[in-house]
């Protein structure tokens, strides 16, 4: 017999209470909405504003995105909200469902009016257990089957409040925390794994591509650079985004990473596909073989292979193609590429057997990396499935009657 069935049978054999969200919190509210109270990113604005972007990881991550507000401003949230440390975050307005517990000091951030604040009543509930409930499928359907609103879903506090979950004692509580803290502690280490292996991968990527030896001396062998239109066709699509349907005979690809489809298609080849506007100008999101249909402002690249191999290009332009267009742009923002900025592009082109051993190398590296059907991926996929699945069988009770 495990530990938590001797908890269970020592605690609760007979059952376990099911009780109100609102019986086991001291409080239940939200933070504040700056239009009426103080105002983002101005004079003195140097603490952080939360809101539900800044805790989608399960953790409250701030970038140099998050906005920013005065510390008056925090302080007149905190006269709401009395935000502390083991307090569970929920986002209840937009993308709702979003769990973070603050683990991090209160001073210098407060939250949006889209995040509902839970403070745990520590005598009945365990603030993590309370958050790995909120975060199980059964909480999160019961979510999404009571959102409110039209355009922007929401969830009201009067049902969160009465929503009823499993409250085990709390020697229970405890030990179910403990075995699926240790199931995170598990996915953060192969998370932090693979970003390592990201930045090994970006390191030998653009080590290899700049054509300078990795031990310091001179490259071994002859590099040409050339222009992108001189070794490969370029070219746009002809549709638009609404013509794209969720399923069809045909990939249809837009500008971004998103993947519609159609039922006809524009070209047969192997190509090279990057964004000519919107937020993913400058990035190569798909590296294209067979039939498939194009955005008119999606630009393909479609390379000369008797002068330079097709991953190669996938490579290089990944790499650097972002860059370069920042660095040529007329302004700061760029809205739009334009053809000669394509043409003109600079690209080294090594002999195609060098151009072979680059690609063999950046092949094994990008299976270990993004590869999601292989490599580290693939295996933090299996452990995050594998974790959901047990913390919805460790939070699955028989009701007490």
């Amino acid at each position: 017999m495990s530990r938590l069935e001797e908890l269970i049978q020592q605690h609760c054999p007979d059952g376990v209470e099911y009780k109100s969200i609102e019986s086991i919190t001291k409080s239940i509210c939200s933070g504040l909405n700056p239009r009426k109270n103080f105002t983002l990113n101005g004079k003195g604005a140097t603490c952080h504003y939360l809101t539900v972007k800044e805790m989608t990881t399960g953790k409250i991550v701030f970038s140099d995105k998050t906005d920013k507000i005065t510390p008056d401003a925090v302080n007149i949230i905190q006269n709401r909200s009395r935000l502390e440390i083991d307090d569970i975050l929920l986002s209840g307005i937009g993308t709702i469902g979003k769990v973070a517990i603050v683990d991090i000091p209160v001073d210098n951030w407060n939250c949006s009016e889209s995040v509902l604040l839970l403070k745990p009543n520590k005598e009945i509930v365990c603030p993590k257990y309370l958050k790995y409930i909120l975060e199980g499928n059964e909480t999160q359907t019961y979510f999404n089957s009571h959102a409110t609103g039209s355009t922007l879903k929401g969830i009201r506090q009067k049902d969160l409040r009465t929503h009823s979950i499993p409250v085990p004692p709390l020697p229970v509580q405890e030990e179910i925390v403990r075995i699926l803290d240790n199931f995170a502690e598990l996915q953060a280490e192969l998370q932090a794994e693979l970003q390592k292996r990201l930045q090994q991968y970006n390191y030998y990527r653009d080590k290899l591509l700049s054509f300078n030896d990795l031990n310091g001396g001179g490259y071994a062998v002859s590099v040409e650079w050339k222009k992108l239109g001189d070794v490969c066709e370029l070219g746009t699509g002809s549709h638009n985004t609404q013509d794209g349907l969720t399923e069809g005979q045909y990939p249809f690809y837009t500008r971004g990473s998103e993947v519609l489809y159609l039922n006809d298609y524009d070209y047969d080849e192997t190509a090279i596909i990057t964004a000519g506007d919107g937020a993913g100008v400058g990035k190569v999101f798909h590296f294209v073989k067979g039939k498939y249909a194009l955005h008119q402002r999606a630009y393909r690249i479609v390379p000369n292979e008797k002068d330079v191999l097709p991953r190669y290009v996938y490579y290089y332009i990944g790499a650097t193609f972002y860059d370069y267009i920042m660095r040529n742009s007329v302004s700061s923002s760029v809205v739009s590429i334009r053809r000669p900025m394509m043409v003109n592009c600079p690209i080294p082109v090594p002999p195609l057997a060098e151009q072979q051993r680059i690609v063999d190398i950046l092949d094994r590296f990008s299976t270990l990396t993004t590869d999601i059907t292989a490599g580290l991926p693939t295996e933090i996929e299996a452990r995050r499935k594998q974790y959901e699945y047990y913390r919805d069988q460790l939070l699955t009770f028989k009701q007490k009657a």
